[in-house]
């Protein structure tokens, strides 16, 4: 079983604040810094995506893949991989949970395995930085719409 890097981070906002950002993509190229372009390709019936195309530029690396979503709940999103340039597997998970007076504990969880060969201790370095930008720009993003 592939490892997985995970961190997370206190945002000042109630869960389902947090989650409407998480779910709206067409704002992913504001805030997340590697996503270009995103487009839902498939949502449920209650208008969440079920499959996402992303067109990601994080310097050196450069992909468009495409995404597919689960949602549980209202407190947490997976993701895996249906195709990539770049990637063999990705698969991510926010986890949300009421922190007291407003706030929201987000715990992100992420496993990437890449089609060039990667020492795994680069790999999860990647990871980890790819994880800690996205919480960063998640909660940036979510304490400046309040």
């Amino acid at each position: 079983m592939a490892e997985h890097t995970s961190s997370s981070i206190t945002i000042e906002a109630a869960p389902a604040d947090v989650m409407a950002v998480i779910a709206d993509f067409a704002r992913y190229p504001d805030w997340t810094g590697e996503v270009k372009e995103a487009e839902v390709l498939v949502a449920d019936a209650q208008g969440r995506a079920e499959q996402v195309r992303l067109v990601m530029d994080a310097g050196a690396i450069k992909d468009d893949q495409t995404l597919a979503y689960t949602w549980t709940g209202d407190h947490e999103v997976s993701w895996t991989l249906v195709k990539s340039q770049m990637l063999r597997s990705l698969d991510g998970t926010y986890l949300l949970k009421p922190a007291g007076a407003g706030a929201t504990e987000v715990t992100y969880r992420l496993t990437v395995d890449v089609k060039i060969p990667m020492l795994g201790m680069i790999k999860r370095k990647a990871e980890k930085v790819i994880i800690d930008r996205a919480l960063a720009g998640l909660k940036k993003r979510v304490e400046s719409d309040r």
